[in-house]
This record gives C-alpha cells, sequence and structure tokens, in this order.
C-alpha cells in the first residue's frame, strides 16, 4: 500500500465526529472500537491525530477516546481563552464525565501527562492503568524559546505566514528523532496555520507555567494505579534523564526506554509503542 493509502486507512479509525462542550470551550473528539475504556490524552504542540497510527491497533482490544485540548487541533481556539495546564486537568475530568467513565485505562504523551496526573491527584479522576510517555510532569520544563516566545507573544503574531509556517515547521523538527511520514507532519502543523491557530499556538507559550506541574509533584507517590513510563531514549526536547528522575519520584512505577525514538513515538516507532503498551494494558493485576 503507498503512502497515501495508508494515511488513509489510519484516517478512517482516527475522526472527530463529536463537540463537547466544556468550560474551556468546544472540544473535538472520537472514539472507536470496543472492550475496556482507554483513553489518549496528547500533548502540545500536537493533538488528537498524534494517535491515529496507533489507535487501529488498540481498537481491536479497547474502546478507545481520544479529543483535542482547548487550544489546540479542531477544538475552539478563542483570543481570551485560557488553556494552561490547570484548565487542562479540569477538562479532561470533564471529558470523562461527558463519556461516563469512571476507571479508564490511560495513556498520557507531553502536556498530556501534567493534564491527566492534575486530573487522577486533584480532582479525583480515577484510572486502571496509567501510562505516561515522554511527559512534561515535573519541574524543570520548557526552553530558552520557549521562554522567549512567552515573553514576546504580539511580536510573534505579526509574523508574516510564510514566516510563521516556518517556525511551526522548525518547532517540531526538534522533537523528532526519525523522518516523519509527509502527510503525517503536514497535519501536525496544519491546526496552526489559519488566523485562530497562529493566535492559539503563541498563547500556550505565554499561558505556560511550572506552578501547575509544581502542585502535583509531592504527589506522585500517591498515584492510585499500576503506572508505566514509556520514554523514546533520543528525545530531543524531554531527555532520558528526565524520564529517570520522574521514574524516581513513582517508585511504584516501571520503566522503559524505546530505542531510536524521540519525542513522538506513536509516529516515530508506533509498532515498538504499540508492543510496549499492549504488555501493559493487557497485564492481569
Amino acid at each position: 500500500m503507498d503512502g497515501a493509502g495508508a494515511l488513509g486507512e489510519y484516517l478512517m479509525s482516527w475522526k472527530l465526529d463529536e463537540t463537547v462542550e466544556t468550560s474551556a470551550g468546544a472540544v473535538a473528539a472520537g472514539r472507536f472500537g470496543r472492550g475496556p475504556a482507554l483513553v489518549l490524552a496528547h500533548g502540545w504542540p500536537w493533538s488528537s491525530f498524534s494517535w491515529h497510527r496507533i489507535i487501529p491497533d488498540l481498537a481491536r482490544r479497547y474502546r478507545v477516546h481520544w479529543y483535542d485540548m482547548p487550544g489546540y487541533g479542531r477544538s475552539a481556539k478563542a483570543a481570551e481563552q485560557r488553556t494552561s495546564l490547570d484548565v487542562q486537568g479540569e477538562v479532561f475530568a470533564e471529558m470523562l464525565a461527558h463519556w461516563d467513565l469512571e476507571q479508564p485505562m490511560v495513556v498520557a504523551h507531553d502536556f498530556g501527562g501534567a493534564t491527566t496526573l492534575r486530573a487522577h491527584l486533584l480532582h479525583g479522576c480515577d484510572f486502571e492503568r496509567y501510562v505516561l510517555m515522554n511527559v512534561v510532569a515535573m519541574r524543570p520544563w520548557g526552553s530558552e524559546f520557549f521562554d522567549h516566545v512567552g515573553r514576546h507573544v504580539d511580536a510573534f503574531l505579526g509574523l508574516p505566514p510564510h514566516i510563521h509556517r516556518a517556525v511551526v515547521e522548525a518547532y517540531i523538527k526538534e522533537a523528532i528523532a526519525n523522518d516523519l511520514d509527509s502527510g503525517d507532519f503536514e497535519k501536525l502543523v496544519e491546526p496552526w496555520l489559519a488566523e485562530e491557530g497562529r493566535g492559539s499556538f503563541y498563547r500556550q507559550f505565554a499561558q505556560a507555567d511550572e506552578k501547575y506541574t509544581a502542585e502535583v509533584e509531592p504527589a506522585f507517590g500517591d498515584i492510585r494505579c499500576p503506572v508505566k513510563i514509556i520514554w523514546g531514549k533520543d528525545d530531543p526536547w524531554i531527555p532520558l534523564e528526565r524520564g529517570e528522575a520522574l521514574h524516581a519520584l513513582i517508585p511504584q512505577a516501571s520503566f522503559e526506554t524505546l530505542p531510536g525514538a524521540g519525542h513522538l513515538p506513536q509516529l516515530e516507532a508506533p509498532d515498538l509503542v504499540l508492543e510496549r503498551l499492549n504488555a501493559f494494558l493487557s497485564r492481569k493485576s
């Protein structure tokens, strides 16, 4: 099957055919498959599309749920919208309530880590099993560029469209250790190119604040379910040492690396990710 055909097959499973009104605006969501409930939580600057290559396999075993966080993907992107990690944790809890999920399995990536940790530790959401993959979960996080953009959002909002696109593309390329399918890469970039997407892209930098991870770090030992930490060994954004430090704060977790994968393992090494996920999620307690 050629690349376009393969992408089309994946997109038949990944779709956003639900609209859910949340406290942070309208959220685009989807679900597929049969079996125990599984929720996928994406990160920054991604969307639920980042899961599309592993959804078809997971949906053979689970009822898989996903959504674009407010300010991301196809969800609402309003000028005055708050989309910081405290808000995202609340919205995750709202989405579980909307889907009537009392104790789903959860797989979180990047900002999805802090989002779901806040939902679990601060908002009372219970999980059956919990996977943290290359997550933002503890201080310090961000980069010099991240901080610079956050301090000068107005200047970046004024960039011409072609320069803005170049910024987004360069930023995403920095996260990965392997070439992505060209169609996948374009769909990662696409949500940030329209006017509302451009504004939301830079507002994410401005609203980022380490206090939202600081609030949950002391409670990591109180996680109430089996936990597995998975880390792309060649992550250029959040190096392996950060994953090992997170493991030290969650000693009850198991820890495994993904050789050759960067910050986006679900697109860089989907078969390897599926192997690790299926082994952990299907294990009997």
